[in-house]
């Protein structure tokens, strides 16, 4: 083992004596027990905002590595724009199959969630992917929501791992941003996955256990924290990219 492994299962060796509901219930109680976001900025920003000790000053990074402990669709319909806060959708879903609420029902023929329903050619129902991350020498997790234009790399990266026989929660994943230009010359940041390094059978014992409690609280997680970051997609009418909008 080398010293860099020594490390790192150090860095999660700690989970062994962490609860995740036993936390939520003894020091949050009557609280916020949402997690904290890091988030995916616009125009094409290849930094990343990660939430530090000081609220008002988030970090700068160009990467982190995580482990990916659960991962699932969140689409949100509003009938009128959103403008912020804790509204809920009009209509929403946590599997990206089944929406509940109005209009509610089969996700993939609903009318708005189909191109051209929404502004410039976007969808009207806003489809992200909700990740729940853990950095090394961490116990609690947190939240990246992947817009839609980083979609696409996110499913390359998933079926990369299962062709190999990994499921994400298996492994460490290296995240960062690439700054793409669509033929319209707009620029959007697009998030990059790689792996960083492959969990040991001690770590993926400690990390499958909390993405277990982490699944089961996941809906429990409301909706505005994820589509407040973004207005609505744009799609490039030549070539059918989806892009980010400018802020």
């Amino acid at each position: 083992m080398n010293k860099n492994t020594e490390l790192t299962v150090t860095g999660f060796a700690n989970l062994a004596e962490f609860n995740m509901n036993e936390v939520l219930a003894e020091e949050l109680e009557g609280l916020d027990s949402g997690f904290e976001r890091i988030k995916i900025p616009s125009a094409g920003s290849t930094v990343f905002e990660v939430p530090s000790d000081d609220p008002s000053e988030p970090d700068a990074v160009k990467e982190f590595s995580a482990v990916i402990l659960y991962h699932h669709p969140l689409y949100a319909f509003y009938e009128s724009k959103y403008t912020g806060g804790n509204q809920p959708p009009d209509c929403g879903s946590y599997d990206g199959i089944t929406g509940t609420g109005t209009p509610a029902g089969d996700c993939s023929t609903c009318p708005n969630n189909q191109f051209g329903s929404g502004e410039n050619g976007s969808k009207a129902c806003k489809n992200r992917r909700r990740i729940y991350v853990l950095r090394e020498g961490e116990i609690f997790p947190m939240i990246l929501s992947l817009p839609t234009g980083s979609l696409k790399e996110y499913s390359r990266y998933i079926k990369r791992l299962l062709s190999k026989g990994k499921k994400s929660n298996s492994v460490v994943t290296k995240f960062s941003l690439k700054k793409v230009t669509n033929s319209s010359g707009i620029a959007y940041s697009q998030a990059q996955f790689a792996v960083d390094r492959v969990l040991t059978q001690e770590e993926l014992s400690l990390i499958s256990n909390l993405s277990l409690q982490v699944k089961a609280y996941s809906k429990n997680i409301g909706f505005d924290a994820d589509h407040a970051e973004e207005e609505a997609p744009m799609i490039d009418m030549e070539t059918g990219e989806v892009i980010e909008p400018l802020k």
